[in-house]
Parts: structure tokens; sequence; C-alpha cells
């Protein structure tokens, strides 16, 4: 069995080495940069994921490791000393304390958290480039580089700013490094318009020498172990299509050295003024923090027959841990522990938009705690609103419905009511004494329970093995679901009076479904399955060994507690969160008021920029004559005195576009290509629309999607179902991609083309054809931008996209 672990604070001191004929499992997770306070979506993308991992991993007696550690060299460290009026290394000290403090509150049970700036550090990164060096797959080039005359040095990437070149982009705050709006990896010399982020001012273009890691001549060998353990090990479909981008464009090599001060210093006379770049250094912070841990790290990292290895981190991430470090692993000739298993997330977004510390928006690392939120409730809904496969939303209203239903009324309930009964005094209850309960595998309702219980944590293991953790922790709760059900099948309460023998029998075997609970819930949430540990009196030690018969006792729940055993005190573990709470914490973590009239400030003045590109585009259609608006046509009520009245001009203004969002999403019952939505479109009800998107956008990346409703189609009934609106989106032959209001868009607002401000029909007329007329000249243009004719779709936040349909046709 393993003793609990409760976090970071654990002073865990007992050194693991690989054990011979173990599972010897080394886990990292993506080392957080230094320069802030990590937010929900940091920690929910590495150090959570990897935790509940490492807690599974010793739950089944595997001798698993975790390191992981502050990322503290590198500009943004150097840019943030400059905010602060600091040194770098104070920095450092101030931020991997407030990271530390975080993720012990979280609980993260971490064998070693260290640093990269460590000596350590130093000795294995210089020792891997000379090996690089020795072997000749570096190479010298002069390259140019961007240098501000107002600053007097070499900027960094990430002290450039400008726009990204990459077309259909056209970011205006693009970094040197990275564009984070499309995620193409830059030069900053590719910049346009590049401005140094220190004083503003442009820089200039200047000769300087770098070392280069040259990838082209690594890649045969790079694929080859892409190639093999992608599909040993499983990687998740994120980080292969990453990786496939990266190669199919082709790779290039890589500069590993930058003109800074703070960072490893290169060992060599003619760059002693240089430090390597921060994305050749921080990877091999893993293997520095274990030789941290342990004199013996190379019995971890160069044991790739004893030792797997698996790294978590978000998407942004992959390539360096995909191709950048197994490349240089490669390149060294030494037998290193290669990553069998990349586990990687998509982003969480914070109710309306993105997190901001700056602004004051969303939850921090540091905020959690003060909100008097348990952490347990925290890690559930971080776990199950995990992004694996899409990006997902933190809202209030959601942990709120998470909380009271799922944790409050299912699990809770169920654990609380089984202890209570059971400490009921004699003749009401058991005494807090675990009965007797012979012959249970021949009672048909426990015996029926047993085995669904089994087939419930086989495929637990399973989901686990595989690093599915939102679908392992989804099985763990069904088990749940299933104890409240088999109580009120049993009606133990009337079982007591009239027939004890069978209440015995469901108590002892509902006591065993509680510890199991305990159980497969621990790496999810320890602080919980400590309480309930304490509650039935047993020690802090759980197992889910397969040499112990841990899983096939799952089959049989009531052989978990002995008879006789005396429980503790049962208390409530959850408690509700109120709706006056949720709206008190929506308010607080919403942004300052300033910030929100900055905001506002900033939308007003990027909406009169439309307003002007829109006052100077032309307007026409195929003939080459202007078309008319509704000022300049026969409105729907404007008639000639005396006569009939004349039809309303087909415009697009006749169109009831709004931005909605898909609130709830499900497959069509009745036909595979279908999914059947629930679209908030601004009205009292939600409205039902039917969608043939099942084939092109997985169910994952629907739900909370901002999403064009064409909302006055005649409702029509597709395969039973009913579908009041459409979801417009763009289409090649292949290809199909929704129409994306922007982050800031107000659901139900009604979007809107310049020139034309005339009222919506009330319910297209299907005779008149009138959609059909327009939707012609429905489509995307080269920006990605979607248009009728040249007149872009504009909200009050700027105008709608779709992700990389050019040139495509709207339906």
């Amino acid at each position: 069995m393993g003793d609990i672990s409760t976090g970071v604070g654990d002073d865990r001191k007992v050194t693991k080495l690989p054990i011979p004929g173990k599972r010897n499992i080394l886990i990292t997770s993506a080392l957080p940069y230094v320069n802030n306070v990590p937010h929900l979506g940091n920690i929910i993308g590495c150090v959570l994921s990897a935790d509940v991992f490492a807690r599974y991993c010793r739950l089944r007696g595997y001798n698993a490791i975790y390191i992981c550690g502050t990322d503290e060299y590198g500009t943004a460290t150097e840019t943030k000393a400059l905010e602060e009026n600091c040194t770098p290394k104070e920095i450092c000290d101030k931020y991997h304390a407030i990271h530390r403090d975080v993720y012990k509150w979280f609980n993260i049970s971490f064998d070693e958290f260290g640093r990269t700036s460590s000596p350590e550090q130093t000795e294995v990164c210089q020792a891997i480039f000379k090996k690089l060096l020795e072997n000749n797959w570096l190479s010298e080039n002069t390259m140019q580089q961007l240098y501000c005359d107002t600053c007097n040095k070499f900027l960094a990437d990430r002290l450039v700013e400008g726009n990204c070149p990459t077309p259909g982009c056209n970011y205006d705050s693009a970094r040197g490094d990275q564009c984070e709006k499309c995620g193409k990896l830059l030069n900053p010399t590719e910049l346009i318009n590049p401005r140094c982020k220190v004083c503003k001012t442009s820089p200039r273009i200047r000769d300087t020498d770098h070392l280069f890691l040259e990838l082209p001549l690594l890649e045969e060998k790079l694929r080859e172990y892409i190639s093999t353990m992608s599909v040993a090990g499983g990687w998740s479909q994120n980080a292969i299509h990453a990786t496939n981008a990266w190669l199919k464009e082709g790779l290039r090599q890589r500069c590993i050295t930058r003109d800074l001060k703070w960072g490893v210093p290169v060992p060599l006379e003619k760059f002693k003024e240089k430090v390597f770049y921060v994305w050749f250094d921080a990877p091999i912070g893993y293997v520095s923090i274990t030789k941290c841990y342990t004199p013996e790290w190379e019995k971890w990292w160069k044991n790739p027959e004893n030792v797997e290895l698996y790294q978590f981190m978000g998407k942004d991430n992959v390539p360096f841990h995909t191709v950048m470090f197994p490349s240089t692993l490669i390149g060294t000739e030494e037998s290193w522990t290669m990553m069998k298993t990349i586990s990687v997330t998509e982003y969480l977004n914070y109710e309306t938009g993105k997190f901001s510390k700056s602004k004051g928006v969303g939850v921090f690392g540091n905020d959690a705690k003060d909100t008097n939120i348990p952490v347990e409730v925290w890690r559930y809904y971080l776990l199950t609103n995990r992004p694996e496969v899409s990006d997902t939303l933190f809202t209030w209203a959601d942990l709120q419905a998470k909380l009271n239903s799922e944790l409050l009324n299912n699990l809770g309930n169920f654990i609380n009511r089984v202890l209570s009964f059971i400490a009921k005094e004699s003749g009401l209850g058991y005494g807090s004494i675990i009965p007797d309960a012979p012959n249970a595998e021949s009672h048909l309702l426990t015996k029926t329970l047993g085995d669904k219980i089994g087939d419930y944590v086989d495929q637990y293991v399973e989901a686990m093995e595989k690093v599915k953790l939102k679908q392992g922790l989804k099985l763990a709760m069904s088990i749940s679901g299933e104890g409240n059900a088999y109580l009120q099948e049993s009606q133990f309460w009337k079982l007591y009076k009239e027939d004890l023998p069978s209440c015995s029998i469901v108590m002892r075997t509902s006591v065993g479904i509680v510890y199991l609970l305990a159980c497969l819930l621990e790496p999810f949430m320890p602080s919980f399955s400590i309480e309930v540990l304490k509650q039935l009196n047993l020690p802090l030690q759980l197992s889910l060994c397969d040499d112990k018969g841990d899983i096939k006792k799952a089959k049989t729940p009531w052989e978990f507690i002995p008879v006789g055993h005396k429980i503790g005190t049962p208390v409530p573990l959850f408690k509700e969160l109120k709706d006056e709470e949720v709206e008190f914490f929506r308010n607080k973590f919403a942004g300052s008021q300033a910030d929100r009239a900055d905001r506002a400030v900033k939308e007003e003045a990027e909406a009169k920029k439309v307003t002007e590109k829109l006052k100077n585009t032309k307007i026409s259609d195929k003939s080459g004559k202007k078309e008319k608006g509704e000022k300049s046509g026969v409105g729907e009520k404007a008639k000639t005195k005396g006569a009939p009245a004349v039809e309303k001009e087909v415009t697009i203004s006749r169109l009831d576009i709004r931005v909605g969002v898909i609130t709830q999403v499900q497959k069509h019952p009745d036909a595979d290509s279908l999914y059947v939505e629930q679209i908030d479109v601004g009205e009292e009800q939600p409205r039902t629309v039917v969608s043939g998107l099942v084939k092109f956008i997985p169910i994952e990346q629907m739900k909370n999607r901002k999403v064009c409703v064409l909302c006055n189609l005649k409702a029509a009934t597709m395969r039973g179902i009913k579908s009041h609106a459409m979801v417009l989106c763009a289409s090649t032959s292949d290809k199909v991609e929704l129409v994306e209001p922007p982050e800031g868009a107000v659901v139900g607002e009604r979007v809107k083309f310049s020139g034309f401000d005339g009222e919506p029909d009330d319910v297209l007329n299907p005779k008149k054809k009138i959609w059909e007329t327009l939707q012609v000249d429905l489509h995307t243009d080269k920006d990605l931008i979607a248009c009728f004719k040249d007149l872009p779709f504009t909200t009050s936040a700027g105008v709608c996209k779709v992700s990389s349909i050019s040139n495509g046709t709207i339906r």
C-alpha cells in the first residue's frame, strides 16, 4: 500500500531509483515560467494533470517519480526585472516561492520541485552542448538581429513586437519568437514594423555570430524516433498534429544562443558573452532538477531499457518536446531515456475570454485559496473540465453546478448516507461497527452491483493507463451513482426492520464502495480521500496493485472493510455553493472597473476603425451596379399612395444573423451525421438547431463556441427534430469551419453590414427564395473574414472570421 501524499509540503526525501523488474516511470510537467503567478489554465495544463497521473502510478505500486520546477532563464525574466526594478535573480526568488506555495496548496505531489537557475543546470546543459559540438551537430553562422540603439543592445526575441508576417494573420502584437494568435514560430527579423518592447522605438538590423543546432542533419533519426514512439506511447492527437506540422514544413537549423546576460553561459571563448537560448536549455531542466533530486540521476535519464518517460504540457510547448529536445538528446549519441508518452492539453479560457493578471480577469493560483472553496473542489472541477481535445471554458455557474450536483448530491450524499446509518446506535443502525454479511455473493442485487463495479474499475484502469484522465474521473464518479441507485433499490431503511441480514449485506457492501471511491478518487482529490479514510477510521494508505489482487476485489466490495471494524465520526464532505456566492466571485474576478472601462474604450476605438474601413469599401454586385441599401430602396412599409404594396427589395438586411453561443450539443438520436444543439441567441430560451457537422467538427469543439446564427429561416423538421435556426459555416469541397464572431461580441447582438440598416423579416418566405438569392454572395476573403460581397460580417467587437478557409462559400 502507498501512503497518501498531500503535496509539495510533504518534504518527501525517500529518494527513489529505478528498480529492476518493476515499472519505473519518470514523470515531468512543463516547467512553468517564473515571471508571473500561475492561473487555473496553467495549473490544469501541466502540473495538476501530471500530479494525477503520478498519484495513480503510486496507487498502482509503480516506482514513479514526478519532477518539475520553475523555468527561470531568458528574456521574459530580464523584462520582468526591468518592470519591477530589481535583478533577475530577485525576480526568480520571488516567483519561485509563489509557484511553490500555490502548488503546495493544490496538493501537487512533486518528488522534486526545483529551478533552472541552479549550478546543476549549468553543468548538465554545458555537458550536452559539448557532446553536440564534439559530434559535429552544431554550426556557426552570422545572422542578422535587431539592435536597439536607444537601449544599446541586441534585442532578444521576446523584446521585439510587430505585425505577424503569416498570410491571413497580421496580428499586431506578435512576439519575435512566436505569434500567440496563429502559433507560428518566427524570427524577429521576419516581423513587419518591428518595435523594441522596452522603449517602443524601431530597431535596426545588425550582424551577430551565433551557434545553431543542425536539425536537418538529425531529421532521419528524429523521424525514426517519432514514428516508433508516437505509436508505442499512444501520443495524443493534438501532439501528433503539432509535430507533423513542424516536419511537413521542413526542419531548419535552429539558433541555440542568444545575446543575453541571464542564462547558462556558452563555454566557448568566442561566445563567452552569450547564453543558451531558453528553449535549448529549459527542457534540460528536467534532467538537472533530477540531478538535484539524486546524484544518481543518470539511472533515471540514461536508462531507456528500464524507465518510461511521460511528459505533460500545454499545446504551445509540443514542438519543443517532440522535435527540439529529442533532437538535442539524439545528437549527443548517448543512451538517453527518451519520451515515451506525451499528454497535451488545449487552453482553458475564463468566462467570456482569456485569463489576464494585468486586468484582474480570472482566477489565479493564489486567488483560489482566498475563496475558501476547498482544494478538492478546485481540483475536481479543473479535471472534469480538462481541455484534452479542444479548448474548454471555466464558468462560475458550471463550477457551482458540478459542486452542488456531482460532489454534494451524488458523491457526498452517498458516503454520508452509508456512514451515518452505520454510525447510528443499535436499534437504529449498527453502533459504528461494520456488520458481518455472510452469503453476500448470493444476494442478487449485490452480486449484480459487484459485477458492474468490477467492470467500471477495469475501464478506469484502462483509461488511466492511457492517460485519459477525464474519462478515468468520470468512471470513478459513475460508481458513486451506482452506489446511490443501489441504496434506493435495496430500501435499506426498510430492510433494517424487516430483513436485517440483507440490510447488513447492503451496508457492508456500501461501506466497501465508500473505501473503493476513496481509492479511485485519490489521484484526483487526495484531501477528499484523506477525509474519507478518517471517517472510516482507516490508515492513510490506499492501493490498486495487481499483485495484491486489489483490482479483482472490486467485484466483491463487501470484502474491503473487515467485520467488526469501528468507523469514525461521519460529517458532510461538501458544502453547497449558493447563487449569491457565485455572483460575488463572478464580479470579483471579472476585472477592475478601471480595466473594464479601458476595455470598453479599446472596443469603441476598434469599432471606429472598422467603420472607417467600411466607409471606404466599394459596394458592388456582379454587374458592377451599386446595390441599394434600405434607405435608397423601398422599405417594407413604404407604399405609393393609392397603389398596391411594392415587394420589399432583396437585400442582406433582410437576414436576421445573430451572435449565438452553443450551450449544449449532442448527436441526433436518429442520424449519424447530425448534431442537435441548444443555442443562446439572446432570447428568453435557447433555440434548438440541427446541423450536419458531425463529420467535420468534433463534438468537444462545438460546446461553448460562439457562432453566427441565421435566426429567421422557417423552422424545418430534420429526422423528427424541428430546427429553429441555422449555424453559418464556411466550406470547401473537403472542409467545413464555423463562422466565429470575435470573443467580445455580445450574445444576441445582430451581425451587421455597412450601409444596410433595415429590420430583418420576421420569417423568410421560402417561396421568395430570399436566402438562396443572398447566399451566393456570402464567402470568406483571403484574410479569412466572413463577407457579403465586399462587406465584412461586423459585430460591436469586430469582424467575424474562420480559422483557415480563405475564399470559401458560406452557407
